[in-house]
């Protein structure tokens, strides 16, 4: 991936944002069950956030991304590098839904690390940190409620 600028790379980050909460959406619409389907919104929700707020960065024509924003430790289960992807379809059993969200959490995850490392600035930097704390969050949600589930099956 090659990048003319700055904004470039935020465009980029948005039409990612963008695709990850049109397919949390998608999938909520597919749903039978009101507590997936609220589940699935929620997370879209959550990249809509981050869609907004690079829409900001690029609208405001800031360079210094989220001034405020603190960062934390973001523990790593490591639980989605140990299943196989699988491709979303209505209707698949709720640990199967946790499945795929968390591999396109940790494909997110990977793609923002490595625009991290290949970010030319600071501000890039720091950009490509916190969309990678955010998408972390994600992915240890889904790993933590991943486990419980399989806990409460036996597992």
């Amino acid at each position: 991936m090659n990048f003319k600028d700055y904004a470039d790379i935020l465009h980029f980050a948005i039409e990612k944002e963008k695709e990850a909460a049109a397919f949390y959406t998608e999938c909520s619409r597919q749903e039978s069950f009101a507590a997936i389907r609220q589940m699935l919104a929620d997370f879209a929700a959550e990249e809509r956030k981050h869609q907004e707020m690079l829409e900001k960065l690029v609208a405001e024509g800031t360079a210094e991304p989220a001034p405020e924003y603190k960062f934390k430790w973001i523990p790593d289960i490591r639980r989605s590098d140990y299943v196989e992807d699988i491709a979303y379809r209505p209707g698949l059993a709720y640990h199967e839904l946790l499945l795929v969200a968390m591999k396109r959490e940790e494909a997110a995850l990977k793609l923002y690390n490595l625009l991290q490392d290949k970010a030319a600035s600071d501000a890039e930097r720091r950009l490509f940190k916190i969309l990678c704390q955010e998408e972390a969050k994600h992915k240890l949600a889904l790993e933590t409620m991943y486990d419980d589930y399989m806990a409460k099956m036996g597992d």
